[in-house]
């Protein structure tokens, strides 16, 4: 005879398809809930409780210590550095400016916008 071996690996398959056969229930239950009126039900009336009154306890008085004396420190004398001169600019000469040709008036162009 042989022997056949139900692998493991497919109980938990088959445990989350059963439970996902039976979810459609809990949804149609659920929304019959939702739709079922509930009856007002009065807000009780809880009695007041007067708070508890702490007595004050003194305020704790603490000795003054001795504020510790620091010698003053000498400050640092730094020696005095003369100042940079700037290096002159340099001097470029003088470009003559570019002039434009003249064009002639007589000429008529062929695209022209005035009449």
């Amino acid at each position: 005879m042989a022997y056949r071996h139900f692998p493991l690996s497919i109980l938990p398959l088959v445990v989350i398809s059963m439970s996902l056969l039976n979810s459609q229930t809990i949804l149609v239950e659920a929304r019959q809930l939702l739709e079922v009126p509930l009856p007002e039900l009065p807000k009780p009336k809880l009695p007041e409780i007067p708070k508890p009154k702490l007595p004050q306890l003194p305020k704790p008085e603490f000795p003054e210590l001795p504020k510790p004396e620091l010698p003053e420190l000498p400050k640092p004398k730094l020696p005095e550095l003369p100042k940079p001169e700037l290096p002159l600019f340099p001097h470029f000469p003088e470009l003559p400016k570019p002039t434009l040709p003249a064009f002639p008036k007589d000429v008529n162009p062929s695209h022209s916008t005035s009449p």
